[in-house]
């Protein structure tokens, strides 16, 4: 099958849904597929084989984050002459409704479309301002994928349609098979030692990073040898705010990882917190560390929630309490068989999630697309944006 893959967001920054795309083509890819992927990049942007760069991209607010994205008459054109050159079977999307290639491409589409909801926005006022363009998009996409059951709620309550439910997937093996960084985690003992991680960008409040720094200043001044380890988008100066100069040191600060080096850091840690406050309709990150081993602490987030199996495979506790948190991590980093049957949990429940398994899922919605639209093309030309 040749598939035709867009990503709305800048592959020069990384992100969950760059990721997810990612691996999905490779996994496809894995599986005998023919797969090309368009995304914003810079042209001299070190980039897989298989991904084509559709040119620099310019911030955007979305979601409560900033997505890079690339839109206009320039981004138009090339977006058509791949589609011609691709000639796929199917075009997959992602994120369609944002402004960005994903739309350009919906629009510019003549044949099957699958379109991938990653967010679960439950303001519908925008939706509903928005919402005789909106149909446009919705009437032009032949099948629906959502990565959670709140996103697919989005799209039964304000999209007036639905959605095949099919989760992020997580390639297990890479996670699993990682080498720890040199002289991490280190030990943990009762009362004293333990590694605590966390993974993303630290100055983005919903991301709840300064709910754990709160609590690891209030941990660490009693236990000597704890250690947190930070990797992410940001300054030093910003990620040790407020922190005591003589705790700053036990405080590491990757910065931006590889792929390679993220699953590094998953493997270093004892605990791995998740301490957002909201905007998450999946959580691709506890899959990484439930791949990788590690314990998780996550804010009681309905995405969380459903992804940790109920607090089967992770410790939920309530979001936004700072306390809350801080006692969660004491009672963890003091028991180690509540952290190994955590760990046993998430191994089992992360099976879920293996790309292969998930690949396999997103083919039968391509299959079912195309037999919906039986070589039918969309006839309306989309004259596209001025």
């Amino acid at each position: 099958m040749r598939i035709g893959i867009v990503c709305p967001y800048s592959f020069d920054v990384p992100g969950g849904v760059q990721n997810h795309i990612m691996d999905l083509a490779e996994a496809l890819i894995g599986l005998g597929h023919e797969v090309s992927v368009l995304a914003p990049a810079d042209e001299d942007s070190p980039l897989p084989a298989y991904v084509v760069p559709a040119g620099r991209s310019v911030p955007f607010p979305y979601n409560g984050s900033v997505a890079r994205i690339t839109f206009g008459p320039v981004s138009t054109a090339r977006v058509r002459r791949w589609i011609a050159r691709g000639d796929f079977d199917v075009l997959h999307v992602h994120e369609p409704l944002a402004l960005s290639l994903s739309l350009l491409a919906v629009m510019s589409a003549r044949g099957p479309v699958v379109a991938t909801f990653h967010t679960a926005m439950t303001r519908s006022r925008a939706l509903a301002a928005a919402q005789g363009m909106l149909q446009i998009v919705l009437e032009r996409i032949t099948a629906r994928i959502a990565v959670s059951a709140l996103a697919r709620k989005v799209q039964v309550e304000h999209l007036d349609g639905g959605a095949v439910e099919i989760p992020n997937g997580v390639a297990v093996a890479k996670f699993a098979d990682a080498e720890p960084l040199p002289g991490w985690p280190g030990e943990c003992a009762p009362g004293s030692g333990g590694t605590i991680g966390f993974l993303g960008r630290f100055t983005e409040p919903r991301k709840g990073f300064a709910l754990l720094r709160e609590a690891f200043v209030a941990i660490a001044a009693e236990r000597p040898g704890l250690r947190l380890l930070v990797a992410g988008p940001g300054e030093p100066a910003e990620l040790i705010e407020d922190v005591p100069p003589e705790l700053r040191e036990r405080i590491t600060f990757l910065g931006l990882v590889s792929e390679a080096d993220k699953a590094r850091m998953l493997r270093s840690v004892h605990v791995y917190v998740a301490p957002n406050t909201g905007g998450e309709s999946f959580g691709m990150i506890l899959t990484e560390a439930m791949a990788a081993g590690a314990a998780i602490v996550a804010s009681d987030l309905d995405a969380f929630r459903r992804v940790l199996d109920g607090g089967r495979a992770g410790q939920l506790f309530p979001t936004g309490d700072a306390e809350a948190l801080r006692r969660t991590l004491v009672e963890l980093l003091d028991d180690r068989e509540r952290r190994a049957s955590l760990s046993a949990c998430a191994r089992e429940v992360v099976a879920m999630f293996d790309w292969p398994m998930v690949a396999r899922r997103v083919l039968e919605v391509y299959a079912a697309a195309i037999e919906a639209t039986d070589g039918r093309v969309i006839d309306q030309e989309w004259v596209g944006p001025r």
